[in-house]
């Protein structure tokens, strides 16, 4: 079954069994109140005979005073003891009521009784006959009127029903129809998107901001961000395969050249293995820095703690001089202490080192400073530096300046990529600041500890 159907199934009979059930209630709270109404007036009538009867002189016969005070719709009768009806007087609509079964109760009762499918009325209180002996005088009173009337009531409550039933239906559909229209909507986008291969989005109305449109609109932005990872995927594989091709291509090469003559030119054997060597480590390295930007800032498992920035620094540029016999010059305006991932942060910092060993050749400065609420750490190069053009895309993945040189100094143009995508899980900022031919000088920012 369609959603649609269903809303429209399960709001119509919740709401018909609402009505039912308060008008069912409505029938049996009015029934009751008239029924009552009338056993008490039947009450009134028996305790008005019997006052009659205490106060009018024993001369007068029972049967005329009971006359006097029998109900218009009605009986009145008085019953010994033993259960036999004694004096008692009944008007002439309702002679049938003497066939009424008569019993001694031995206390006061009222109720509703059921004769020939009409309630009755009926009332028993014990009095004090003039013998002196202990009787009841039992009022029966036929409720026909407010049967019929109760009967009318009930008719019409039927009929509101029935008739009420009709908008219930009518405004369940057009409530299914305005949930359902936007679900309807994005299952005919999705398969226009399954069809043509080509991403969509489904119209929103302005003038509605519920639930509905928020709906569509997490929609809409998913299906831009499948676009934007569609595309960036494809790009992605793109630059991979391309980078891919050319080392597998020169082992390709070195390899057809060993099998041929391999064996007897030694110099050509050293000089293929070497290549080979070389280029299956570049393939290393680029599938090693292609599996770390593949990962999501989610699964970077970070673990942030108080560092000194200054000590943690001074410890990295140590390293990088002895690893790579470089002039390295130490700048600290002041003591820096942040919270930040430790290992994380080291490798930011060595990515921005090698690029500036790779594309300079002169000493290398690092800076720690403050500015406002942020400690910057700056890695200033005098090297090639970078265009002006191109300093917006060199954090795009593949992306070389000078392809020819990169080659050379052994890049992929993922090191800039990797390093804004630590950034970003880490909560930091790059930005790279370059003139070609004179240098380019490369800053993270991150928050200092006492602006949380």
């Amino acid at each position: 079954m369609k959603l649609r159907n269903k809303i429209n199934l399960f709001t119509s009979v919740l709401f018909i069994v609402l009505l039912i059930l308060v008008n069912l209630s409505i029938y049996l709270s009015f029934s009751k109140m008239m029924l009552a109404g009338e056993v008490e007036r039947t009450v009134a009538e028996a305790k008005q005979a019997i006052n009659g009867i205490n106060q009018v002189n024993s001369t007068v016969e029972l049967q005329d005073i009971l006359l006097a005070y029998v109900p218009v719709n009605g009986m009145m009768q008085i019953v010994d003891t033993e259960g036999k009806a004694g004096a008692g007087v009944a008007v002439p609509s309702q002679q049938t009521l003497w066939e009424i079964p008569v019993r001694y109760h031995q206390k006061e009762v009222q109720t509703v009784v059921e004769y020939n499918n009409i309630p009755h009325a009926f009332v028993s209180i014990p009095m004090i006959s003039r013998e002196g002996e202990v009787v009841e005088l039992q009022v029966t009173e036929n409720l026909g009127a407010t049967a019929e009337m109760l009967n009318t009531l009930k008719l019409v409550l039927i009929i509101v029903t029935f008739i009420t039933t009709i908008p219930v239906l009518i405004s369940s559909r057009l409530l299914s129809n305005f949930i359902t229209r936007p679900i309807t909507s994005m299952i005919a986008t999705m398969r226009d998107i399954k069809g043509s291969g080509q991403f969509k989005r489904i119209p929103l109305p302005k003038r509605s901001k519920d639930e509905l449109y928020q709906m569509g609109e997490t929609f809409n932005n998913m299906i831009e961000l499948l676009e934007v990872n569609y595309e960036k995927q494809g790009q992605f594989i793109s630059n991979a395969s391309h980078e891919l091709k050319t080392p597998l291509t020169v082992i390709e090469s070195y390899a057809s050249l060993l099998k041929r003559r391999g064996k007897d030119q030694p110099e050509l054997f050293d000089e293929s293995i070497q290549a080979i060597h070389s280029e299956a480590i570049r393939m290393k390295d680029l599938t090693q820095q292609l599996l770390l930007l593949a990962r999501n800032e989610q699964h970077w498992l970070l673990e942030s703690v108080g560092i000194n920035l200054n000590e943690v620094v001074e410890e990295a540029v140590q390293s990088f001089k002895k690893a790579y016999n470089r002039e390295v010059e130490l700048k600290q305006e002041t003591e820096v202490m942040i919270n930040t991932d430790l290992q994380r942060f080291k490798q930011l910092f060595f990515i921005l080192m090698d690029n500036a060993r790779k594309y300079s050749e002169e000493k290398i400065v690092v800076k720690i400073s403050k500015a406002k609420d942020q400690a910057v750490v700056a890695v200033i190069d005098h090297g090639i530096g970078i265009p002006a053009r191109d300093l917006e895309k060199v954090f795009d993945r593949f992306y070389r300046v000078d392809k020819a040189r990169s080659r050379k100094t052994g890049g992929f143009g993922l090191g800039l990529s990797l390093a804004q995508e630590i950034a970003d899980a880490m909560g930091a900022t790059i930005k790279l600041e370059s003139v070609e031919g004179l240098g380019t000088t490369a800053k993270i920012s991150l928050p200092l500890t006492n602006s949380h």
